[in-house]
């Protein structure tokens, strides 16, 4: 049985460069350090009102935003609920996309998987094919755009465009690490739904998920007979043209450090963003490769956390560990049993810039006698 461990407040600060959490700004954070007001009174829907407008206005869509009081992986099971009566296409290429579909057997669907190596990429024409050769049709196709396990990039553009060509399918993303800092275009893609969590490329504290809906998928929830409750599209959707808020009572102090930091992220732009993070990557990936070697299949590379193939036999638990006793950074070992040793993970995200990223890989050399 676990025991108790007295949380003391008295910790060294360490440098985040995990693929989430990641670093906040000071002034996001103090954003927290309110009184606490209700949620059902007028300065809520200020509050609410504002991050979901200024939230559409940042990724450029003109969908509808929910932001819910909860972790994405809250969006797996709600889309999954909301829009699927039996049949879901699952692509997997790593650990969170296989967790998808997890959580749609779970839940009691029919699920077929189009499985893919680890490290290797989705492919549109797979897709198609399908799509293509399926008896039944398929309710939902899902895909994780960045799957941090791996380092992989998903084409979700092109294989967006694949799925709007079928229009009883409802293409379902997962960009919990990705969204914030890797430019899509959602509504010319045929993306209904997509989601994100606010500790990675937000740069935000945890606790928020971030969800756009389509008009497609929410007219297909209405249609529907049961639906999420918590998560529901029309639940969520509906109260907020009504009221301006949340259904339920919301993590307030995270939201006002999101409007906080929401400002920051208006400021910089979604594709200026976009770009700060594509130059953390490829300065990422030539360090690895003049060291190591990537992991990801070539040109499906993440833009937010780089997967880096241990090809020195480095002592990859001994290195994360002398580095964070001596230069206060963290990084992240490969994910699983399968890559803990074989890969490490460096997440080059939020407020991190090429600056940034240098002092970490250059304690790693130091470290590492590279």
């Amino acid at each position: 049985m676990t025991e108790k461990r007295e949380y003391t407040d008295d910790y060294p600060e360490k440098k985040l460069y995990i693929p989430g959490p990641t670093e906040v700004r000071e002034d996001v954070i103090q954003a927290m350090a309110r009184p606490m007001f209700g949620h059902r009174m007028d300065r809520m829907t200020d509050l609410y009102t504002t991050i979901v407008e200024d939230t559409k206005e940042f990724l450029g869509t003109d969908n509808d935003v929910i932001i819910l009081t909860a972790s994405g992986t809250e969006f797996w099971e709600a889309s999954t609920l909301n829009l699927v009566d039996e049949n879901i296409l699952c692509t997997t290429c790593g650990s969170f996309s296989e967790r998808h579909a997890n959580v749609a057997e779970r839940l009691g669907k029919d699920v077929d998987r189009l499985e893919y190596e680890w490290g290797r990429a989705v492919k549109p024409e797979d897709v198609r094919e399908a799509l293509e050769s399926s008896e039944t049709g398929y309710d939902v196709v899902t895909c994780v755009m960045n799957e941090s396990s791996t380092g992989v990039r998903n084409p979700i553009e092109e294989i967006g465009d694949v799925v709007a060509e079928y229009p009883d399918t409802y293409f379902v993303v997962d960009a919990v690490s990705s969204l914030g800092g890797d430019y899509v275009d959602i509504d010319a893609h045929g993306i209904d739904v997509i989601f994100a969590s606010t500790q990675k490329a937000f740069a935000m504290p945890p606790g928020l998920a971030v969800c756009v809906v389509s008009d497609d998928a929410y007219e297909r929830e209405k249609s529907k007979d049961s639906a999420s409750w918590y998560g529901g599209f029309e639940r969520c959707l509906d109260y907020y043209d009504r009221k301006g808020q949340t259904h339920s009572t919301p993590a307030i102090p995270v939201m006002l450090a999101y409007r906080k930091q929401m400002k920051h992220m208006l400021e910089e732009g979604h594709e200026g963003r976009s770009e700060r993070h594509r130059e953390m990557a490829e300065y990422t990936r030539e360090w690895a490769r003049e060291h190591f070697d990537t992991f990801p299949e070539s040109g499906y590379e993440s833009q937010t956390v780089a997967c880096i193939e241990n090809t020195q036999e480095i002592d990859v638990a001994g290195t994360i560990e002398q580095v964070s006793e001596e230069y206060d950074m963290v990084f992240s070992n490969g994910y699983g049993s399968a890559l803990g040793e074989k890969t490490f993970r460096i997440g080059h995200m939020g407020e991190h810039d090429v600056a940034s990223i240098r002092e970490l890989t250059d304690a790693i050399e130091d470290v590492a006698g590279l």
